[in-house]
């Protein structure tokens, strides 16, 4: 296990198989030494995190389903490196969707709650450029989605 695998671990997290995609696209595409991978949702162990925020559900459950989607982000990057994680070099840019009512304004807080898990399992190679916006709905009905760029050796 490398380091950074090893320091999910110690955060109490394990990736799980990459998922497959739900739609007509491939899970990531690399050019050169990067790799841009498609919408991850907050998908988890027992199925959809699904829900609206400022409807169903509050910015701190939407930072639990955004968590979810960085593990999913992570474990394709893993799955595209060969199984190797340590072969990231550098989290480029998160793009982050949060299905939420039209007077919900702590999508960022949300989305926190990827980039804090980034953060912390990466140290330096995880501070990334980051976008979080609205979305009246999302694929399955699911909180969140979050995309990512990133870079490989």
């Amino acid at each position: 296990m490398g380091q950074f695998e090893s320091k999910l671990a110690e955060m109490g997290v394990t990736l799980p198989d990459a998922p497959v995609p739900v739609a007509n696209y491939v899970p990531y595409v690399q050019v050169g030494d990067m790799l841009f991978v498609s919408g991850q949702i907050s998908l988890g162990p027992d199925g959809p995190i699904t829900g609206k925020l400022g409807e169903d559900m509050d910015a701190d459950a939407g930072a639990e389903a955004a968590k979810q989607c960085a593990i999913n982000l992570l474990a394709q990057v893993k799955a595209a490196c060969g199984g190797d994680l340590d072969r990231l070099v550098r989290v480029v840019k998160l793009g982050g969707f949060v299905n939420s009512s039209p007077d919900f304004t702590d999508q960022p807080k949300v989305i926190n709650g990827a980039s804090d898990l980034i953060g912390n399992a990466l140290g330096d190679a995880g501070k990334h450029a980051r976008a979080a916006v609205s979305s009246p709905s999302l694929p399955l009905g699911v909180a969140v989605e979050i995309d990512g760029v990133f870079q490989i050796k």
